[in-house]
């Protein structure tokens, strides 16, 4: 005949057991803020990362503008166009080339998914045992 299999008899105060609980509760939510933190750290760290882009083509149109465009304006009216035509030439150049380093940074930002999915993994998955 076979034998059931019995769990160990624990013999265990209900105040002890209730004193485990806690602390296993206490240490759980510890390690899920902990999870979080260093997902959300990531995250951030991307996020500046991509900001970094943006300030980047921020500055490097505003110093086209301030350096090569004297320059080229120079050299395209010393080449026989007008004035003007040489400074909208350039400035529509370096702008262009600024805008497309900005545009590049925010396309960057709206990839990114600030939800922290290994964090809401856990709790989901310990969702049948809160509710036992």
């Amino acid at each position: 005949m076979i034998e059931q299999m019995r769990p160990p008899r624990d013999d265990r105060s209900l105040g002890e057991l209730f004193a485990d609980l806690t602390r296993e509760l206490t240490s759980l939510v510890r390690q899920e803020a902990a999870l979080a933190k260093t997902e959300m750290s990531e995250k951030v760290a991307s996020v500046g990362k991509d900001v970094g882009f943006m300030a980047a083509g921020g500055a490097i149109a505003y110093a086209g503008l301030l350096a090569i465009c004297a320059s080229l304006i120079l050299i395209l009216g010393q080449a026989g166009l007008t004035w003007w035509a040489s400074a909208l030439l350039v400035g529509i150049v370096v702008g262009g080339v600024g805008a497309f380093l900005v545009w590049k940074g925010v396309q960057a930002l709206r990839g990114i998914d600030l939800v922290p999915h290994q964090t809401l993994e856990a709790l989901t998955e310990e969702r049948p045992w809160r509710d036992a």
